[in-house]
């Protein structure tokens, strides 16, 4: 019942689906057309209410002044808080806080920098996205899959799998240098001003892009970066910095479709925000392919990460792409197909999250909680992955989960003896009784066959 009321709360109201319907189809009828009338819906009251609750919806932390959407609600109130961001929004007094920059670990060791806005920010960039977003939505190309609305890692893995079929084996994976620390300003303003005419919203991009970064040093100060004289870069956490990264890539894509280089070089471009392949046909990868995106790249000004970009046969070698692992294999009755399954360090992250959430010293708190927590890492995993070939894969997980659930039961129960805790705790007991998750073992390619 909380997550229906919740999925309610966040159907966006009628009156804004309708402007935002209005905006797209005048955008995409007149592609020269520029937008001029939009700063004053930014403060509308219904737009600054519903940007609340979806930004709301994601629980993210506080920002750099430490208000929490409980401090919100507790102390000011909603609609104290709203109506007067929406008078400095109406004044043109308001001013965007410093980003708290954090560094969150990589699988690889590394760290990926992320920025955290204050809320006040947050949905006011909320409200402007709810705005502009279906302008650019009409004009982004059918390669672009990453952050847009009714699309999805695995639209994205289907077309990568329609190239395959196609002959197109010779892939470069490309890996893209410090993308989002990396954007041109200027460049992307240009992008933007392209459709935006209104002076009231492009100030208040130009605005989040010079936001100063304030980081906490090893020594436990804070160190100030960004500010006015930055010229590159959008944080990466912020409500409007995936729009506005997918929006600059947009002209990657733009320069593909309308010099008609997929035909002219026998290679598909599939982008996911940052994230992006060229699928080649044969013999054509490393000679042109490969030159003509390093061409496109240099005059964005953005570089190719070297070490991590690479060319591969789909044949000889697999490659990944948003956390799958993809090669061309042949099939029983010798018809080849493109093999596509969770990677393995997507596997190996998983099976450590269900360790770590079933772990000896978690017996205390009560069983539920520890269910609740393993059942939204697999279901949100499930979800992702559940994709293509990936039948043993996810029985071989769901075999991981059993057998950490059963482990937490027997020390939970103080039972030592694993043959007896087999005997006690089924796996009709920990789904039945339990309530554990039951990944699927069965794709989606696999049952769609069957009810064919």
């Amino acid at each position: 019942m909380e997550d229906q009321g919740i999925a309610d709360m966040l159907v966006t109201p009628l009156k804004i689906r309708t402007l935002q319907r209005k905006l797209y189809a005048k955008a995409k009828q007149e592609p020269g057309y520029r937008f001029y009338a939009l700063y004053d819906k930014v403060y509308r009251a219904d737009i600054l209410h519903h940007a609340y609750r979806l930004v709301r919806s994601n629980k993210g932390a506080p920002g750099i002044d430490g208000v929490s959407f409980a401090a919100i609600e507790a102390e000011e109130g909603v609609e104290t808080f709203l109506e007067g961001l929406a008078e400095e929004v109406k004044s043109r007094t308001y001013r965007p806080m410093p980003v708290r920059r954090v560094m969150i670990p990589k699988a690889d060791g590394s760290q990926r920098s992320l920025g955290i806005p204050t809320i006040r920010d947050r949905v006011v960039q909320m409200a402007v996205k709810l705005m502009i977003e279906p302008i650019f939505e009409a004009d982004f190309c059918d390669s672009s899959y990453g952050f847009r609305p009714k699309r999805s890692a695995h639209d994205a893995m289907g077309d990568i799998s329609s190239a395959l079929r196609k002959g197109h084996c010779e892939v470069i994976d490309a890996d893209l240098s410090k993308y989002f620390d990396t954007i041109p300003h200027a460049k992307l303003m240009a992008v933007v001003a392209e459709r935006i005419a209104d002076s009231g919203i492009l100030h208040l991009i130009k605005q989040w892009l010079k936001a100063p970064v304030v980081e906490k040093g090893k020594d436990g100060k804070d160190s100030t970066s960004g500010g006015k004289g930055n010229r590159r870069g959008t944080p990466q956490g912020g409500v409007i910095s995936p729009l506005l990264a997918n929006l600059y890539l947009h002209l990657l894509d733009r320069i593909w479709e309308r010099h008609g280089l997929e035909r002219k070089y026998s290679a598909r471009l599939v982008r996911y925000a940052d994230d992006m392949v060229l699928l080649c046909a044969k013999g054509t990868a490393k000679p042109l392919g490969m030159l003509m995106l390093r061409y496109i790249l240099d005059r964005l000004e953005l570089t190719l990460n070297e070490t991590k970009t690479k060319v591969v046969n789909a044949w000889d070698e697999s490659f990944g792409f948003l956390g799958f692992e993809v090669r061309m294999n042949l099939g029983r009755s010798g018809k080849a197909y493109p093999h596509i399954q969770p990677s393995k360090s997507a596997v190996k992250r998983i099976n450590a999250k269900v360790t770590a959430l079933t772990q000896r010293n978690l017996t205390p708190i009560p069983l539920p909680i520890i269910v609740q927590r393993l059942n939204q890492s697999l279901r949100g995993w499930a979800c992702y992955f559940d994709y293509a070939n990936s039948t043993q894969i996810f029985g071989d997980v769901k075999r991981h989960a059993e057998e950490r659930m059963r482990t937490h039961l027997r020390r939970r129960h103080k039972v030592k003896a694993r043959r007896v805790g087999q005997g006690r705790f089924p796996n009709r007991v920990l789904y039945d009784h339990h309530g554990l998750f039951k990944l699927p073992t069965t794709a989606p390619w696999k049952r769609a066959h069957a009810l064919a």
